[in-house]
């Protein structure tokens, strides 16, 4: 937590941080968590991803539910001029909170990868992330107050034999928020980085990864949340906990042997 900074309680988000939340990825899995979580403590929703008609139904039940005011803004952030359109099209708003949740993974040895897939990663997971955080963090700024949970990952900590990009975009963002922790607290925003382990999304699929002991989303966004103003780095669930507790201590190229025992595990379908 900063100096002097007051642990923020659910019902006082809205009222700290302002009246609009910005969600990306907001269409299903974290991101939808997020957005749902923040309806119901009272903030109107900018809900980003690329499906509208998925963005137009949660808006509606999201309406119908807590009475909140939601604009779909339809776009693929990974388009290089995607991230300015959603600047320019929320410029009127008092954006409070920023989740930057949009992001995917791939997995699998990176030389045998589809190299614009992969690119394409890296300017969502990371390209995204830094001009969102920019671009609004200097309109909190501006104003004094304000948030940011960005998504970082379990494997952001260390090098992982077959998700070699993707546990490198997350390092990114890692990096990223515990920044911006610093050089924006005292200016009155609050930076966060949020980085579970395996979460019960569509991301596994994606990524063409078998995940057990995944977490619900839900659960990844009240950890989320409860530490948003109080650090810098969550990381949510028991299993999270017990990673960090155990590959802490070890040199990171011990935890990148360790990592790529996982990441066999969860590869193993993958053919030979």
């Amino acid at each position: 937590m900063r100096a002097g900074a007051t642990p923020v309680r659910a019902g006082d988000r809205r009222a700290r941080y302002g009246g609009w939340a910005v969600v990306t990825g907001a269409s299903e899995g974290i991101g939808r968590a997020f957005a749902e979580a923040l309806a119901g403590e009272g903030f109107d929703l900018v809900l980003v991803a690329r499906r509208a008609d998925r963005l137009d139904a949660l808006a509606a039940q999201l309406a119908a539910l807590h009475g909140t005011q939601a604009r779909v803004v339809a776009l693929d952030l990974a388009d290089r001029a995607a991230c300015e359109e959603l600047l320019e099209a929320t410029r009127a708003l008092e954006v409070g909170l920023l989740v930057a949740a949009a992001g995917f993974g791939t997995s699998g040895p990176l030389v045998t990868g589809d190299r614009t897939v992969e690119a394409q990663m890296v300017d969502l997971n990371c390209r995204a992330s830094l001009l969102l955080a920019a671009g609004y963090g200097a309109r909190m700024a501006a104003r004094g107050r304000g948030a940011i949970v960005l998504l970082s990952s379990l494997l952001a900590f260390q090098g992982v034999p077959r998700a070699a990009n993707y546990a490198a975009t997350k390092a990114y963002v890692q990096v990223l928020a515990e920044g911006l922790h610093r050089e924006l607290g005292p200016q009155g925003v609050d930076v966060l980085a949020a980085a579970p382990g395996p979460v019960h999304t569509g991301f596994g699929a994606r990524a063409n990864m078998r995940m057990t002991l995944a977490l619900p989303a839900a659960t990844v966004v009240r950890a989320s949340l409860r530490a948003l103003g109080r650090r810098s780095t969550v990381r949510p669930g028991w299993l999270s906990v017990l990673l960090e507790l155990s590959l802490a201590p070890l040199p990171r190229s011990m935890r990148t042997l360790i990592l790529a025992q996982v990441m066999r595990g969860m590869t193993a379908h993958h053919p030979a």
